[in-house]
């Protein structure tokens, strides 16, 4: 019995199968709008995982990057005995801990601990490179290598020129060299003032940016052991005593076999994050329903079509099970060719744009070709699925169509029922629910499993609204009446297209949402460290306290970009007896022990509202969030430049400082007229730290960041002395882009130093937002266009009955118009409703839950994104614009026949 029911069954689905081959190619305007549908979203990730797959190098093509020719890497980073992995990855002492080197490594010493016959050659992967570029310092990946030598040449490409021979050339690769703007034969000279020539144009395989390749014996000085490493060609296999051998003076291995004698390091199955796992799983469910609700359309439209025939097939014998196996077959075979045609159009797309993936995305060569079979199966198997989800509620209507209707070529009204609006709106509020439990306990996957249910509820209940927006409808003109009709009646095709548009505009407003609350919240949390307009110069580029030149010679190319600006030299404590250059020495204002917060961070929520209510642990000044000063000396000269105080309170600071005093901004640590000073010496593992009480005076006014100013006489009392750090120069107005650019140009002749302002960073989320927006807007319009194509093709007779009674033939075109409002308008309305919505809930969640937290941070503000609301409101006009144009004005006359 069981047999003969299977074997049914299969008979069924193989004429189901062939029944659906049929209609695709009688069908072939549908067939092709779904396969487009299908294919596309296939496409691009079919494009993606290929990609991918080649990206990731095997350990083979890894190894080849890593050693060129050579046959092992020697790292020298400890000077007692080691343990190794088999693959040189992890490295550990045999007992105790580490002892790094410290000592330069010679070739010499190399060669004293390997066989005879051995060749050897220093490679560094990162040395500073720093050049001026447009007078504005720019930093460059520089390697030092030798590319002249067998060993190394493989490392990189040759791409025109030769390779550098001596100390003072070098080698570029193409982006550098676009950047420099040089040629070959061209002098580059660096920010410390070493000239360079460029002799070749050359190119790493793993990494395709800015890189320029050194002489290995340059930049001259001594090498830290960690920053350089050895390849080697032995005579010989790597046998265990020569690694034991290595290992016991500090040197790790990498060899391209396994070590022998060595374990691999476990490393684990390799099995995905739960939590980053769980968060691709429902978003891959977002846009699998997406793809569900664009298609459905064409499938409703479809069954509606093939009623007579489906009617056939029930007078035939078929039952309702053959019925929804049929229109189910349409969605597997309609499925598995989009499927097809994605795949076969991606990995052709990945295949013939690889070079442009490896130069403009990655930034790196790939390695072998190579296509993710097991991913593409899951894609083609996740596309077949869609098309078989697309096509199963038009299944299940066909199956409980009724046959004499069918046959008659009558249409029933659709009922339905109040259970799907009930189920709707429960999932709504569960949705919302969840969504905010989530935020509340940060939880990316909670939200997005919140926000996946409110998005379905919205889903069960859009054909409920259109039949009441549709009743609304009698009070309109005739053509929008029309229209609203049209949705109303054909609820199986302008609801899912509706729900497509409303998902993709909810999730795009929900997210430019947060976006633009979280980046009103950082611009309320953002603290300049010193005045906005103010600029410093502060030493960079390998310049040190000894090179900076005097404040006389700093002030002429100042003046001649800004010449209403006066410069100051600013200065910070270091040690005034050091014992050796590692000896080090911090300043801090000590807050009295009545007047510190006796909460500490990382307690319970009951002492975070403790903390909250303490007047002791409410802050008056805050930390900077832009340029970060330390403890400064100074006169009284800088303070306008550094804290933008009144003059008068300035002026009494200043005071304070000629009287031996220091200078605070927290109320907290002025106890009396007096502040206490601590200092912290620290001499390797010893540290030692020192109270002293100094009259201070309390900066009022000037920004609210916590600033310790001490005087050359109360640093003197406390054991430091002024090191120079820089140079403040306070304007008269805010410099503008082009006068920082001529300050770093004539300040570039006379030494390296950077030239700072503390200016609230600019908006990084526009293009994001608009990027949203587009994306957004491209669903609504295809979305628009399906529903109304597949709308206009179903009201062909009621077109032909216009015509009849003399409609105007501009009717056609109205209709059309009003058809894509209805599904754009009434879409875009739903998913900013709900975006919004989506968007409030997570928003109040995180406040609550940070309320509670201390230090309490901003609050997040529900701010509404205006440029992608703006796209979003445009869409819809572009859609039924659209719809208008692209519709033939003249009305269908169907003849009878007598």
């Amino acid at each position: 019995m069981n047999r003969d029911r299977t074997a049914a069954t299969l008979g069924s689905w193989r004429t189901a199968l062939r029944i659906a081959r049929r209609e695709a190619r009688r069908t072939r305007g549908r067939t092709a709008l779904v396969l487009a549908m299908i294919a596309l979203p296939v496409l691009a990730l079919s494009f993606a995982a290929a990609s991918y797959d080649m990206g990731e190098l095997s350990r083979a093509e890894e190894l080849d990057r890593q050693l060129g020719a050579a046959d092992v890497e020697l790292r020298w980073t400890a000077v007692n005995p080691l343990k190794q992995d088999a693959w040189g990855q992890n490295s550990w002492p045999v007992e105790g801990d580490l002892a790094p080197r410290t000592r330069p490594v010679t070739a010499e010493e190399i060669h004293a601990l390997l066989p005879a016959g051995s060749r050897v050659t220093r490679l560094r992967r990162w040395v500073p490179f720093e050049v001026r570029v447009d007078g504005r310092p720019k930093a460059f990946d520089a390697r030092a290598v030798d590319l002249t030598d067998p060993l190394t040449r493989p490392l990189a490409t040759l791409r025109a020129g030769r390779p550098p021979a001596t100390p003072d050339e070098l080698a570029v690769s193409p982006a550098a060299l676009r950047a420099l703007d040089v040629r070959l034969g061209d002098p580059v000279r660096t920010a410390d003032g070493t000239t360079y020539t460029v002799v070749g144009v050359v190119e790493f395989p793993d990494n395709l940016r800015e890189v320029v390749a050194l002489r290995p014996e340059t930049p001259p000085g001594p090498v830290s052991p960690p920053d350089e490493s050895w390849l080697v060609d032995l005579p010989g296999p790597v046998d265990r005593t020569l690694v034991d051998r290595l290992n016991e003076r500090g040197i790790q291995v990498t060899a391209r076999t396994p070590l022998p004698g060595r374990e691999e390091a476990f490393t684990g199955p390799g099995l995905p994050d739960p939590e980053q796992a769980g968060n691709a799983v429902l978003v891959s469910g977002l846009g699998l329903l997406e793809v569900v609700l664009l298609v459905g359309p064409a499938f409703a439209v479809g069954v509606r079509r093939r009623r007579r025939d489906l009617a056939l097939v029930a007078v035939a014998g078929g039952d309702a099970a053959h019925l929804r196996r049929i229109v189910l077959a349409d969605g597997v075979v309609l499925g598995a060719g989009g499927a097809a045609l994605g795949l076969l159009l991606g990995v052709g797309a990945a295949l013939a744009g690889r070079p442009l993936v490896e130069q403009y995305v990655v930034g790196a060569r790939f390695g072998g070709y190579r296509v993710f079979p097991a991913a593409l199966a899951a894609i083609a198997t996740v596309a077949v699925l869609a098309g078989l989800l697309a096509a199963l509620a038009p299944a299940w209507t066909a199956a409980r169509q009724d046959v004499v209707a069918g046959l008659n070529g009558r249409r029933n009204p659709p009922r339905h029922r109040r259970r799907w609006l009930v189920l709707g709106l429960l999932l709504t509020v569960a949705g919302a629910a969840l969504a905010a439990l989530g935020a509340n306990r940060s939880s990316p996957s909670v939200v997005l499993t919140g926000l996946i249910l409110g998005e379905l509820g919205l889903v069960f209940g859009t054909p409920t609204l259109i039949g009441l927006l549709a009743r609304a409808g009698r009070l309109l003109p005739l053509v929008p009446r029309l229209a609203l009709r049209d949705a109303s009646r054909n609820r199986s095709s302008a609801a899912p297209a509706i729900s497509a548009v409303m998902a993709a505009v909810a999730g795009s407003v929900a997210l430019g949402a947060y976006l633009a609350s979280d980046e009103a919240r950082s611009r309320a949390e953002w603290q300049p460290g010193i005045p906005p307009g103010q600029v410093l110069l502060l030493r960079s580029g390998g310049a040190t306290a000894a090179t900076l030149p005097p404040v006389a010679e700093v002030a002429e190319p100042v003046r001649a970009a800004l010449p209403a600006a006066t410069v100051v030299p600013i200065a910070t404590p270091a040690c005034a007896r050091p014992a050796s250059a590692e000896d080090y020495c911090v300043a801090t204002a000590v807050l009295p022990p009545e007047r510190r917060c006796p909460y500490e961070l990382g307690n319970a929520i009951v002492t975070a509202d403790r903390a909250l209510a303490d007047p002791r642990c409410v802050r008056t000044v805050r930390e900077s969030t832009g340029i970060y000063l330390p403890v400064l000396i100074d006169d009284g000269r800088a303070l306008p430049a550094l804290t933008g105080a009144p003059a008068e309170e300035v002026a009494a600071a200043t005071r304070t400082l000629a009287a031996g005093g220091v200078v605070v901004t927290d109320p907290a640590q002025v106890v009396d007229g007096r502040v206490t000073v601590a200092v912290t010496h620290g001499a390797g593992d010893v540290t030692a730290t020192a109270s002293t009480t100094l009259p201070g005076h309390l900066l009022r006014g000037g920004l609210p960041v916590d600033r310790l100013v001490l005087s050359p006489s109360a640093a003197a009392a406390v054991g430091l002395v002024a090191e120079p750090f820089g140079y403040a120069i306070d304007t008269a107005e805010p410099p503008t882009a082009g006068q920082r650019e001529r300050l770093s140009a004539e300040l570039s002749r006379l030494t390296a130093l950077s030239v700072l302002t503390d200016d609230q960073p600019g908006s990084d989320q526009r293009s994001l937002l608009l990027l949203l927006a587009i994306g957004s807007g491209v669903i609504t319009l295809g979305a628009a266009g399906v529903a109304t194509g597949l709308a206009a093709a179903e009201a062909r007779r009621d077109l032909s009955t216009l015509a009849a009674v003399g409609a105007d033939p501009r009717v056609r075109r109205v209709l059309s118009l009003c058809q894509a409002g209805v599904i754009a308008v009434l879409g875009s309305a739903l998913g900013i409703l709900a975006g919004l919505g989506s968007a409030a809930i997570i928003l109040l969640s995180l406040n609550q839950r940070y309320a509670q937290a201390w230090p309490a941070p901003p609050p997040y503000p529900l701010v509404v994104p205006g440029l992608t609301l703006g796209v979003l409101v445009v869409v819809p006009l572009v859609a039924m614009l659209g719809a208008a144009l692209f519709t033939r004005s003249r009305l269908p006359v169907e003849r009878r026949l007598d």
